[in-house]
């Protein structure tokens, strides 16, 4: 189960900096889809960081297990709230990457528990 976690955190923390980049540098394709949803400007940078905490921290949970389970709850919480913010901007079309990172963010989470 340990090979299991290693490659699903790795994963997980690619998806994370891959979906980081485009709040970070702004790009008008995400942004202008989240601020009619009513994300504000002045989150892009934080939510983007946000991520990157994320993705980091699974990594690090490899060799410590606790700091792994707790990015991977942070994961899964960040992503709820996307899919929420989504379903109550009215656009059910946007839920589905959102809910697959967070389902995929269940599984290390399962998994770090099953390790530790």
């Amino acid at each position: 189960m340990f090979i299991a976690y290693v490659v699903l955190a790795a994963v997980l923390s690619l998806v994370l900096v891959f979906s980081a980049v485009p709040d970070i540098t702004r790009d008008p394709k995400i942004t202008e889809g989240l601020k009619a949803l009513g994300v504000p400007d002045n989150w892009f940078l934080p939510l983007g960081l946000v991520k990157i905490a994320g993705a980091l921290g699974l990594l690090v949970g490899i060799a410590y297990r606790p700091l792994g389970i707790a990015a991977a709850i942070g994961v899964v919480l960040y992503f709820l709230g996307a899919v929420i913010t989504h379903v109550r901007g009215g656009d059910q079309k946007g839920v589905g990457i959102p809910a697959a990172i967070m389902i995929l963010a269940v599984a290390p989470l399962v998994l770090g528990f099953a390790t530790v």
